[in-house]
């Protein structure tokens, strides 16, 4: 497939295709690059025009168009031979348990071995660390579960709120993070249908009606992203009464994806993180190999800010 996934973020622009070049223009100017060169195309624009003669284009090069709201995908165009029958979907569909275990195994192992890393970030201090990091890496039954809840005790102590846990209902420091872990689902979304990966086909969570479980597989490497925002915005505003999703909490935490980590001995924006391991899994999927799929551990990298 085509490398390039563009995202159309002005706000206000139009977008065509002439001579097969995807042109956007927009009050900083025009840019193009050639169509074929394009995997899909994401439009964040919440006043974007969008031309026919693109949508048609896009079609014949197998081109996606991703239209969101508040980032989050809310409609799909895809070529009319991309939409049924395609060698991923059947790729997803027929996946072996033992490929699947070894796939959700390698997820939650990076997701335990980031919470360590941030736990260990905040907290360098903390007594509980050691046995927090023999867990992360070690085999451990039930592992995922054992971290988490040593994670979320030194995530609350660390803002002297010894009593904090993670529910999604409790509001306060919860509400802070269920937000900034919407706009992470938004964002690995975004990446999936960008590589057209169907997110109904998960590794572990449970599939509900118009649910995308494999979003939810693939962003649990990324939460500690989101906490470790949370963090600093709880640091630098102590008192739990602005603990609120306010506006100026939102302008906060929605910036995460532009972060920079390091990913296989490159330097990227979480964003561009998230579509490599994506690319990854698309990989791994369609060749049957676990071993193509790398969750992001920052091992090598400080946690900014």
């Amino acid at each position: 497939m085509s490398y390039h996934i563009i995202s159309i973020d002005s706000p206000q622009c139009s977008i065509s295709c002439r001579d097969g070049q995807l042109t956007c223009k927009s009050a900083d100017g025009e840019k193009s690059v050639p169509l074929e060169d394009v995997a899909s195309i994401i439009i964040n624009s919440f006043s974007a025009s969008i031309h026919s003669q693109l949508i048609v284009e896009a079609a014949k090069h197998g081109v996606a168009l991703i239209i969101c709201e508040s980032f989050k995908p809310i409609s799909l165009l895809l070529p009319a031979n991309r939409s049924t029958d395609t060698l991923l979907c059947r790729a997803q569909v027929s996946l072996t348990e033992e490929v699947r275990m070894q796939l959700w195994r390698k997820t939650f192992d990076a997701k335990c071995q980031n919470q360590f890393s941030l736990a260990q970030h905040t907290v360098p201090n903390d007594e509980r660390l050691e046995v927090l990091r023999s867990t992360a890496f070690g085999k451990k039954d039930h592992k995922e579960a054992i971290c988490a809840r040593m994670f979320w005790q030194m995530f609350g102590r660390s803002l002297n709120n010894p009593d904090f846990q993670r529910d999604r209902e409790s509001g306060g420091l919860n509400d802070l993070l269920n937000y900034g872990y919407a706009v992470l689902l938004s964002t690995i979304l975004q990446k999936l249908f960008g590589v057209g990966l169907d997110p109904t086909f998960g590794i572990s969570h449970a599939p509900r009606e118009r649910s995308t479980p494999l979003a939810y597989d693939l962003m649990e490497p990324f939460r500690p992203c989101v906490d470790w925002r949370v963090y600093q915005w709880a640091k630098e505003h102590p008192d739990p009464k602005d603990w609120q999703v306010s506006k100026e909490f939102r302008q906060w935490v929605t910036k995460f994806p532009l972060q920079r980590v390091e990913y296989l001995d490159l330097t990227l924006e979480v964003q561009g993180c998230i579509e490599g391991v994506v690319r990854g899994f698309r990989r791994a999927v369609l060749y049957k190999q676990p071993r193509l799929y790398k969750p992001w551990t920052p091992r090598n990298s400080k946690w900014a800010g």
